[in-house]
């Protein structure tokens, strides 16, 4: 075998649990070593509208709206983007997402692979109003 992974997403697990929709990490499961991925999909009404944001002390990401209208809080700023879209975010922008719906959002985040990407992530408490 060559040095290479292929895998469908479906294979990855889900990380949501109970809430709506799906997330897949999928960094760790194709064994990347320099970048990280995740895909997305969130149905009508879901995201961080009425909860946390976040940012991040050195992680920029990326975010590629694959199909749907998906809004954005980007520090103060609240943004309606289309699917064909990219969004880059620096590290110290306090974001969130939110799906208005009608229909699900697709997306993928990409981001450089860190060590520990949870001791580089901070929580924004009450950050998006709902």
């Amino acid at each position: 075998m060559g040095d290479y992974t292929i895998k469908p997403v479906a294979d990855v697990a889900d990380v949501l649990g109970d809430y709506p929709g799906e997330m897949r990490f999928l960094t760790y499961e194709i064994g990347a070593e320099q970048a990280a991925i995740t895909w997305r999909r969130m149905p009508a009404e879901t995201g961080g509208k009425g909860s946390y944001g976040h940012r991040h002390k050195t992680q920029e990401e990326i975010y590629l709206v694959v199909s749907g209208t998906l809004q954005f809080k980007l520090d103060d700023e609240v943004i309606d983007v289309p699917a064909g879209t990219v969004v880059r975010v620096a590290p110290h922008v306090a974001r969130s997402v939110w799906n208005a719906g009608p229909d699900d959002v697709e997306l993928v985040i990409v981001g450089k692979k860190i060590e520990d990407p949870h001791g580089d992530a901070e929580h924004v408490p009450d950050f998006w109003p709902a």
